[in-house]
């Protein structure tokens, strides 16, 4: 992977982690270079050795910035508010700071990790088994693993082995599936079962993020200056369109999303404007 004098983001384009990095890169208008990985292609080039030798956890969007590699979105972008302060993404009042994490964590630990265990040679199999188009905007590995309970109640009855055991990658890496928790458990639910289990998680997420944007939001998720939380919540929007989910109970929601997709750094950082976006799903 060359190097260079600019940030490089390893990304992909329909991954929604790696949207909010963009998003965050528009903004603060940092000239950046793109290295496409792709979570398919291959058994899914984030599998690579040359790859995990610089993000061992093998998950997009990967920063190389400033002498350091930075996983994780949200760490991502907590470095650049820290080290490229302007235009602010958290604001300087340590109410609305937390408020803009509260509903940060929400979406990248509540929501976006459970909807799908899309990945590697699984995906486009699971995605065609939804009616989804593999190309549309989906989700990259969680960031962590959410607190969960309530979704996972109905799970009860399966034998623990079941819920904790973790698939592994096989040597070759491409037998076996990585993962986490979340994906072992939703390898459990069945095919026929994963569009249904993603509208609930997003809608159990959303119902609880609607109120809370209630109380929180002027013409964005925290008043009305753009905020990480804004940038969690446009991907999260896309990824409900992607399976379905119906907005309709989500007026706040659906307001602010429909304001941030008018901004310009959303509108260049959309997958479908991504360099290595298909040419037939290219804006």
């Amino acid at each position: 992977m060359a190097e260079s004098s600019k940030p490089i983001l390893y990304s992909y384009f329909r991954s929604s982690c790696s949207w909010r990095v963009r998003i965050a890169l528009a903004l603060k208008n940092i000239d950046y270079e793109t290295v496409a990985i792709n979570l398919t292609k291959d058994g899914g080039q984030q599998f690579s050795g040359e790859f995990q030798a610089l993000n061992p956890m093998k998950q997009v969007p990967a920063l190389k910035i400033d002498g350091i590699t930075i996983g994780q979105s949200l760490a991502i972008i907590e470095y650049l508010e820290e080290t490229r302060p302007t235009p602010r993404l958290l604001p300087w009042d340590p109410k609305k700071r937390a408020q803009v994490r509260m509903v940060s964590d929400l979406i990248a630990s509540g929501i976006q990790p459970l909807q799908e265990p899309c990945h590697g040679e699984a995906l486009d199999t699971r995605e065609r088994g939804l009616g989804v188009h593999p190309h549309l905007p989906c989700l990259c590995w969680s960031h962590r693993l959410p607190d969960c309970r309530g979704l996972w109640g109905s799970l009860r009855r399966w034998p623990e082995k079941m819920v904790t055991s973790l698939p592994t990658r096989g040597p070759d890496g491409r037998k076996e599936l990585a993962g986490s928790r979340n994906l072992s458990v939703l390898k459990q639910v069945g095919q026929e079962n994963q569009l249904t289990w993603a509208q609930q998680a997003i809608t159990s997420g959303f119902n609880a993020l609607e109120q809370i944007l209630q109380s929180t939001a002027g013409r964005y998720c925290v008043g009305d200056e753009v905020s990480m939380a804004d940038l969690c919540l446009a991907p999260q929007v896309a990824n409900a369109d992607r399976f379905k989910v119906d907005l309709t109970p989500y007026p706040t929601i659906s307001r602010i999303n429909k304001s941030l997709l008018a901004l310009e750094a959303f509108h260049v950082s959309h997958p479908c404007r991504q360099p290595d976006t298909p040419p037939e799903l290219r804006a």
